[in-house]
C-alpha cells in the first residue's frame, strides 16, 4: 500500500492516533508495546520494550521503577527514542525526543487503575538490581501482601511515569520491491510541523 503525503494529517500526534487506532482495531496483541532506547552516562546504548500507557499532544508516557537502568540512563541523558512496529500492518513509527518525569499526581492517577497484583509487584522489585533467586521476589511479595492486607496499596515513592516529549516523528509504510514510504515530521513552530519524504 502506497503512503502519500496527502494521506498524512498535518499534526504528527493526530497521525499517530490514526495509525494507533488502526492497530488497535486490527486486534494486534499489545499495540501499545514500544521499544525504548536510552544512552547511559558512559555513552552505552540500551534497548527494551515498555508499554505506552498515556499519550496526548504533550507526549508519550510509560511507567517504571525510578531505580531501573532506563531511569538511571534518562537521569544522565534525557535524549531517548521510541519505536512502534506493527508487522501485520507493515508499519512502524519512530519517535525521538526527551524524557522527563511526570508529576506524582499523574503517577498516582495511573497507579490506582492497575490490577492489585501489579500494584503489589511494583513494591517487590528493586528493578535491574542483581538477585540470587526468584525465591527472593516471592518472599518479598508475600511480605508486601501481608503489609497491605485488606487496605489500599499506596504509590511507591520510587515508582512513576516518564513522558517522552517528541522532537521528531517518522512514519514508515512498507512498499513493494523495498521501496518503502517514509515521512518525517520536524517542528517548525510551537504548533506546526514540516513534513518531508525520505528515501527508503
Amino acid at each position: 500500500m502506497e503512503l502519500r503525503e496527502q494521506d498524512l494529517h498535518p499534526s504528527p500526534f493526530r497521525q499517530f492516533g490514526n495509525w494507533f487506532q488502526t492497530a488497535t482495531d486490527a486486534g494486534l496483541h499489545e499495540p501499545n508495546a514500544m521499544s525504548l532506547a536510552t544512552v547511559s552516562d558512559k555513552g552505552a546504548p540500551s534497548l527494551r520494550t515498555v508499554l505506552l500507557k498515556i499519550w496526548d499532544e504533550q507526549g508519550f508516557v510509560f511507567f517504571t521503577n525510578h531505580g531501573s537502568r532506563k531511569a538511571r540512563d534518562i537521569a544522565a541523558n534525557p535524549n531517548v527514542a521510541l519505536l512502534f512496529y506493527w508487522a501485520p500492518l507493515h508499519r512502524q513509527i519512530r519517535i525521538e525526543g526527551t524524557a522527563q518525569k511526570v508529576s506524582t499526581m499523574e503517577s498516582l492517577k495511573y497507579f490506582v487503575t492497575r490490577p492489585r497484583g501489579s500494584q503489589l509487584g511494583a513494591w517487590c522489585s528493586a528493578q535491574s538490581s542483581t538477585i540470587s533467586s526468584r525465591a527472593i521476589l516471592q518472599a518479598k511479595l508475600d511480605e508486601i501482601k501481608q503489609k497491605f492486607q485488606g487496605g489500599e496499596v499506596p504509590l511507591p515513592s520510587f515508582w512513576g511515569g516518564f513522558r517522552v516529549v517528541p522532537t521528531r516523528f517518522e512514519f514508515w509504510q512498507a512498499g513493494d520491491d523495498r521501496l518503502h514510504d517514509r515521512f518525517v515530521y520536524e517542528p517548525e513552530t510551537d504548533n506546526t510541523w514540516s513534513i518531508q519524504r525520505l528515501a527508503p
